[in-house]
């Protein structure tokens, strides 16, 4: 029997490898949700089929997945941790069979509100941003997938234009180069894009030369993308609704201001601010979330220049879309609408970049982050 059993698991892990992504969407458990939820992705058709409650866990707004396949990291984004002003950040180990998420650990992050975290392409650290604590950190991975308590802690200082929003720094998100050399955190509070060099043996960020790009007064920036070829990099800015594309040098880690386009249709005139913003894996797209709107602005990139066209505005079939997952291979964009309880697949063309909706939404309540996790090991990790 149990020769049996364990050949079953071995047949749902093969079956799913060949045309499945695992799906897992971080929520705020402030209201009726429990923590991460787990769904199924059928690549050919974009069906999503969920597994329910993978981790019960504190308010995982924020998710990121090892290059391995085999862990998945979790901030909980809390004011106070284990006696601390900190929040935490998870580590849990995946069941590739039936999506389950075994916690292995939590640390402190070491700042308020953990809102991003990001693992290096070694699977050697976990970076992350604190919002309410305007900070910075790097955690390392010990080999069995537990975290270690932080190598490294910057924090920020400064302010900015708006008076609600910008009175002191707020780490938003911080993201890591394609080669693993630097890292990139938005800074919502003090208009910039700080740039560290990273060392993933040490585990350590210091502040490259030069040490930020800008963004205008009050934009607000708050997720960032590299390109998939590494020499162009987008910002989103919250508080202006608009993304800000640079040119990228990535031998000595320097962005450098292309051009600023809005995330919003010119006849729109209500209140909005965005969130999430990716590029496509083929390099050809760029996709960013409007809340207010309701939508998701679909972009073509200049493959010379890296500068933005708008292509069109997609409503996301619900409230406030927080943040969106594109599988590795650029088939579906899956919504997360944070105030509908809904995530929404839509079909991505691979010649225009546009969104159809397939029909496909589940029920998730308070959704706020999607990753796609693809199962297939000869398809290269696309990290997120």
């Amino acid at each position: 029997m149990k020769f049996l059993i364990r050949l079953a698991v071995l047949l749902a892990v093969s079956l799913a490898a060949r045309g499945d992504s695992l799906v897992y969407v971080g929520t705020y458990t402030t209201q009726t949700s429990k923590g991460i939820y787990g769904f199924r992705l059928r690549e050919a058709t974009g069906e999503l089929t969920p597994l329910g409650l993978a981790a019960e866990t504190v308010s995982p707004s924020f998710l990121a997945v090892h290059p391995n396949r085999k862990f998945l990291y979790a901030v909980s984004e809390v004011a106070e941790f284990a006696g601390q002003k900190s929040g935490a950040v998870s580590a849990f180990a995946i069941d590739p069979a039936t999506g389950k998420l075994a916690l292995l650990n939590q640390v402190a992050s070491r700042g308020g509100g953990p809102c991003y975290l990001a693992v290096d392409r070694t699977g050697k650290a976990v970076l992350l941003a604190n919002y309410g604590g305007g900070s910075v950190a790097a955690l390392p991975v010990l080999p069995d997938g537990r975290l270690g308590e932080a190598s490294a802690f910057v924090q920020h200082a400064g302010s900015s234009l708006n008076a609600k929003r910008q009175q002191e720094p707020h780490a938003h998100s911080i993201n890591l180069s394609p080669d693993n050399r630097f890292a990139v955190a938005a800074d919502l509070g003090l208009d910039q894009l700080l740039v560290y060099r990273f060392d993933p043996a040490k585990g350590s960020l210091a502040p490259n030369e030069p040490a930020f790009a800008k963004v205008k007064p009050g934009a607000g920036p708050r997720h960032f993308a590299f390109h998939p070829k590494g020499r162009f990099a987008y910002v989103i800015n919250e508080l202006h609704s608009t993304v800000t594309a640079f040119t990228y040098d990535p031998r000595r880690g320097v962005l450098a201001e292309a051009g600023t386009v809005s995330t919003l249709p010119a006849d729109f005139g209500g209140n909005n601010s965005t969130a999430e913003v990716q590029a496509h894996p083929s390099g050809k797209f760029l996709y960013g979330s409007n809340r207010g709107h309701n939508s998701i602005a679909v972009f073509a990139i200049d493959p010379r220049r890296g500068a933005l066209a708008p292509v069109e505005h997609v409503p996301t079939q619900g409230r406030t879309p927080r943040n969106f997952g594109i599988d590795p291979s650029g088939s579906w964009l899956l919504a997360a609408n944070q105030q509908s309880d809904t995530v929404v697949v839509f079909r991505i063309d691979a010649k225009t970049g546009r969104l159809t909706p397939t029909g496909q939404v589940v029920d998730v309540p308070t959704p706020v982050c999607v990753r796609l996790l693809y199962l297939d090991d000869n398809v290269p990790f696309w990290p997120r």
